[in-house]
């Protein structure tokens, strides 16, 4: 038996339609807010690696601030949770408004870059928490897996060494340390792209009887620093690093010892 369809009037339908257009209009009004539009932001949320060129090891490091919280949590792109820490008893009441990590750091004989790196995939990290009065507490950062090459320094002319288990360079007063600039990204380790140098780190230790550290941070377009004299004497033995950091936090470091003639 052959079926009919009914069809409804044409101003019939007109007003169906409109009503449907009515209640999607008062559901967008009277719809909740998503919880997260209420999320206090963190005032710093970081994440980033550190690659020692001389010892040949690689880190993942974070530094998060913001209110006080009692819980914290870290997923990956792929929304994998890698930490998550809670704070209980006494601590609980005051609250935490600061996290800082690093990894280990184990030599590449035992963890290739490219083992490392996929540990930790390349995108968006979200950092989620609980503040003490119960609100969500929330950052984000983009984890990238391209490297700085590392600086080529001289310290007083000389080459500095590669690493400090040989015999130290000789060097003279004054003591400078300067090297080229920087602009491209690591030849080997990680990706290629394109990289922005935030700043320059020079660290100088001393040991025996008179102890030194000296650190100074350094502009992007200032390749040089000089040691003050009174620093430094005859016989000295200083180990020097110096470190790239692009503007998304990644750094590589080189270190070497000299001697002060």
């Amino acid at each position: 038996m052959r079926k009919h369809t009914r069809m409804l009037p044409v101003s019939l339908r007109g007003i169906l339609s409109a009503l449907a257009v009515a209640v999607a209009a008062v559901w967008q009004i009277a719809a909740p807010v998503p919880s997260w539009a209420d999320e206090v932001a963190l005032g710093e949320a970081d994440i980033f690696f550190e690659l020692n060129d001389t010892d040949g090891d690689l880190g993942i490091h974070c530094r998060l601030d913001g209110d006080p919280w009692r819980t914290m949590a870290i997923e990956d792109p792929r929304g994998r949770r890698m930490l998550q820490t809670t704070v209980t008893g006494r601590l609980a009441r005051q609250g935490l408004t600061e996290l800082f990590f690093e990894s280990g750091e184990p030599t590449f004989d035992e963890l290739p870059p490219a083992v490392f790196f996929a540990r930790f995939p390349e995108g968006e990290y979200e950092m989620e928490g609980t503040t003490l009065e119960g609100e969500e507490l929330g950052g984000e950062d983009v984890l990238s897996h391209v490297m700085p090459a590392p600086a080529e320094p001289t310290v007083s002319g000389e080459d500095l060494p590669d690493g400090c288990d040989g015999p130290p360079t000789p060097v003279s007063e004054p003591i400078i340390i300067e090297w080229p600039l920087v602009e491209e990204s690591h030849p080997t380790i990680g990706e290629s792209g394109e990289i922005e140098v935030e700043l320059y780190q020079v660290i100088v230790e001393k040991t025996g009887q008179s102890p030194l550290a000296f650190t100074v941070d350094l502009p992007p377009d200032v390749m040089e620093v000089e040691l003050p004299e009174a620093l430094t004497s005859a016989g000295d033995e200083l180990k020097v690093e110096v470190l790239v950091k692009l503007d998304d936090g990644n750094s590589t470091a080189v270190e070497g010892c000299v001697i002060v003639e």
